[in-house]
């Protein structure tokens, strides 16, 4: 029987070939990309008339109605055990409710956008150590060394913006919590939830992640929210461009691939969110970022260019 092959992250389907998919695979990664870099700033805009949680509450509420009903109009193959469930809800909290509230939070503290990209393009780094123990990858010295790059180039950019006052403690406490959600949540869901249709594994994440968040955004947070088309198109874009589509990529490509070099892509995602932050908000880069961006790049490649195997 031939590997299921996946549509975007929407439906489980047949493949007609085991390898007809490798220009999809190249579709989706660059789709994830450019949303995901996108997605830092529209979480920027966001934040500008809300607080993080009450805006996450407000992102997943609206994930629960597309989603809920894409159900009412298509078969959603539910998860068979209560087990699975389980899991399903653990990688769920993981990528959305820890990931994400971390990373809002630091940007709601004041790291810009692109800074927050950067550091969160140091996943593949964990996600290679968890990967080397957990699922038995076995990585060559030069992905190694890409690695290490790459990470010596997201330390330079925390360096100095620590240096320059340009980072508080509770934003990079903030970031860091949103790199261990992503690693983590990543790697589980892909270890755990292997099989699941992912309409139905959204579904059910947005439904933890909102149960776990709207007490937050309403204790927490107060529950304040002014009104305006920007945060409705920001939300509308991060829910159906990044939290379905862009996300449900990442996990199609982590099962169609090897966990360290599909991440690897995370490291492309800054250099989208610096660019657009440019032209949206006139911030503009500082020669330590832009070097910091270029070591990181060179270590996405030494990650990338080389598979892979298992041990």
């Amino acid at each position: 029987m031939g590997r299921p092959a996946y549509n975007f992250g929407l439906s489980l389907v047949t493949p007609p070939t085991p390898l007809s998919s490798r220009r999809t695979d190249s579709a989706l990664a660059w789709y994830f990309v450019i949303v995901w870099g996108s997605g830092f700033l529209a979480t920027k805009v966001a934040l500008q008339y809300t607080s993080p949680f009450v805006f996450l509450s407000i992102r997943y509420g609206l994930g629960i109605l597309c989603l809920g009903t894409v159900a009412l109009m298509i078969p959603l193959r539910w998860p068979r055990s209560p087990a699975l469930w389980g899991h399903i809800v653990v990688a769920g909290l993981l990528v959305h409710a820890v990931n994400l509230g971390g990373s809002h939070y630091a940007q709601y503290l004041g790291l810009s956008a692109g800074t927050t990209a950067l550091i969160l393009a140091a996943q593949p780094l964990l996600t290679a150590c968890v990967a080397a123990l957990w699922l038995h990858e076995r990585l060559i010295p030069l992905q190694w060394l890409g690695i290490g790059i790459g990470l010596a180039g997201v330390t330079l950019l925390v360096w100095h913006k620590i240096d320059v006052h340009a980072m508080s403690r509770a934003s990079l406490l903030a970031v860091c919590i949103s790199l261990f959600g992503t690693t983590m949540g990543t790697l589980y869901q892909r270890t755990f939830c292997a099989s699941v249709d992912l309409r139905a594994a959204s579904l059910i994440q947005f439904v933890a992640s909102l149960t776990v968040l709207l007490p937050l955004g309403i204790v927490v947070e107060g529950w304040h929210v002014n009104w305006s088309w920007q945060l409705i198109a920001a939300a509308a874009f991060l829910v159906i461009g990044a939290s379905i589509l862009a996300l449900n990529a990442f996990h199609l490509l982590m099962r169609r691939g090897q966990a360290t070099r599909v991440a690897s892509l995370m490291y492309l995602t800054p250099v989208i969110a610096v660019i657009l932050e440019f032209f949206m908000f006139g911030v503009v880069p500082s020669a330590i970022t832009l070097l910091g961006m270029g070591v990181v790049c060179a270590g996405v490649a030494l990650v990338a260019k080389h598979p892979t195997g298992s041990r």
